[in-house]
């Protein structure tokens, strides 16, 4: 279809030139990882102007500060604590972070009055569409040279996205291109416009909280799948799958939707589109005879999305297979931790929504005796993975608060007279892991699949799935009471 020498850009109407920031107030609303990132980018651009930085938590990393500004003068302002949405109105553009709640008084306020973007926004207004001509913006004389990206990819799906953007990455490196993968992967996309050039290739994977209110989009778009989540965020599902659509919703005809024909939600887009569209192969036959590291019948249609992007890019089916035997899987996604005192222990904390914790009890089948479930409760329904839960043969079940109270009444709720599985309901992972060695025979599995997000009793998904790891492995060499 196209390759690095033949791929064809749509000509884009730019938004926020970063030129335009030069002189206009700037705030930082949100100082985690991607509001860092965005004041490192901005200070090397304008090293004398003043920014803003505002957050509700008052012991924010404040290294990067230091290190990047003149400890005499200080330029920067700073807006922490239960306060620091009162700093909105006094700046002319605020660059929020995904984390921050959309549906607060100021910060609707500040939307309608157009002054909110994001990292993503400001990315998408200043990529180049010239792929042969080399783009550099010099923002004055001390500023830093910036080298606009030729290509984005992409990617988003209430789950699976890490692990598709991740392969696509593999898969595009393999092929010999020069690419970056950026986004909801943890990785900040706008200090890597420093040493990206303009054929450079933008593997971008977007969350529902990085397409809100974005008026570009890609010039490959892949959406792997819809379901109901981060209901706790948005006013309901169409709020949230409306802010999903925006991946595709300003395509050209020049570019491309790499989309799931099995879901009616996505064939409903397919008239919002100007793309080309392209439904995810589901002719597994490609992947005969290779040796995919991923579990579960999900990951093929992650795969084969992969290997969609691979073949736009015209890169020989040899290349891609390697691409993909030679994958190393994202950890917290279905990951083997290991088999202690003879029980598997599967670590599968990304999995947020009930639609990923049923299609983790799929992949596994009935070996499954015991699941780890509960967390925050993100107000979405658990009537199927209630279901799913009884028909599966599953034992036991370990619930976190709040919205483990939630599941196991769908499950009571559910049976119908069969018997219920044994239940308990815990507040910390130490003792889920030692119920877990408890009720788990030998030759069976216990799963962390939580179907609920962590915030609450944790820090975040990470957090969660680590400390499952951690105390299975513990007590699997030795059962304490401590």
């Amino acid at each position: 279809m196209f390759s690095s020498f033949t791929f064809i850009f749509a000509t884009r109407k730019l938004g926020m030139k970063l030129k335009e920031l030069k002189d206009k107030g700037v705030l930082i609303l949100g100082f985690g990882r991607e509001g860092i990132d965005s004041f490192k980018f901005l200070r090397k651009l304008f090293p004398k102007k003043i920014l803003g930085i505002a957050d509700k938590n008052e012991k924010v990393d404040q290294s990067c500060l230091a290190k990047l500004s003149n400890q005499k003068n200080k330029p920067y302002k700073l807006y922490l604590g239960k306060n620091y949405l009162k700093a909105l109105k006094n700046y002319d553009v605020i660059i929020k972070s995904p984390g921050i709640l959309i549906h607060l008084p100021e910060i609707e306020k500040a939307f309608k009055e157009g002054r909110v973007t994001s990292q993503t926004e400001i990315f998408f207004d200043n990529w180049s569409p010239e792929p042969q001509r080399r783009v550099e913006m010099k923002a004055n004389s001390e500023g830093g040279k910036l080298h606009r990206p030729g290509k984005i990819i992409g990617i988003t799906g209430t789950k699976g996205k890490g692990t598709t953007s991740s392969l696509i990455y593999r898969i595009l490196k393999e092929g010999g291109f020069k690419a970056y993968l950026v986004g909801n992967i943890e990785k900040p996309v706008l200090s890597t416009l420093f040493k990206a050039k303009a054929n450079d290739i933008f593997v971008y994977e977007l969350s529902s909280h990085q397409l809100y209110n974005l008026k570009k989009g890609p010039q490959i778009a892949v959406f792997l799948n819809l379901f109901a989540a981060h209901l706790d965020y948005y006013k309901n599902f169409k709020e949230y799958q409306r802010a999903k659509e925006n991946i595709t919703l300003h395509q050209t005809k020049k570019d491309y939707f790499i989309y799931n024909s099995e879901q009616k939600e996505l064939r409903g887009f397919l008239k919002k589109t100007k793309a080309k569209k392209i439904p995810i192969p589901t002719n597994y036959e490609y992947l005969t005879n290779i040796r995919i590291p991923l579990i579960g019948k999900f990951n093929l249609k992650n795969v084969m999305a992969a290997v969609a992007v691979g073949e736009l890019f015209n890169i020989p089916k040899k290349k891609i297979r390697e691409a993909i035997k030679s994958f190393k899987p994202l950890p917290h996604r279905l990951e083997f931790v290991g088999k202690y005192k003879g029980i598997e222990f599967y670590n599968d904390s990304l999995a947020t929504v009930p639609e990923a914790t049923i299609a983790a009890i799929d992949a596994l089948s009935r070996n499954v005796q015991t699941i780890i479930l509960g967390g925050f409760n993100s107000n979405v329904d658990y009537k199927k993975l209630a279901k799913r839960v009884l028909e599966s043969g599953i034992k036991t079940v370990i619930l976190f608060p709040p919205s483990g109270q939630k599941m196991w009444e769908n499950i009571c709720q559910k049976s119908k007279g069969r018997k219920l599985p044994e239940h308990s309901f815990v507040n910390n992972m130490k003792d889920a892991v030692k119920l877990a060695y408890q009720y788990t025979k030998k030759g069976k599995i216990c799963l962390l699949s939580c179907a609920s997000p962590s915030y609450g009793i944790f820090k975040n998904y990470k957090e969660r799935g680590n400390l499952f790891k951690r105390y299975a492995k513990k007590y699997g060499k030795r059962l304490s009471s401590s």
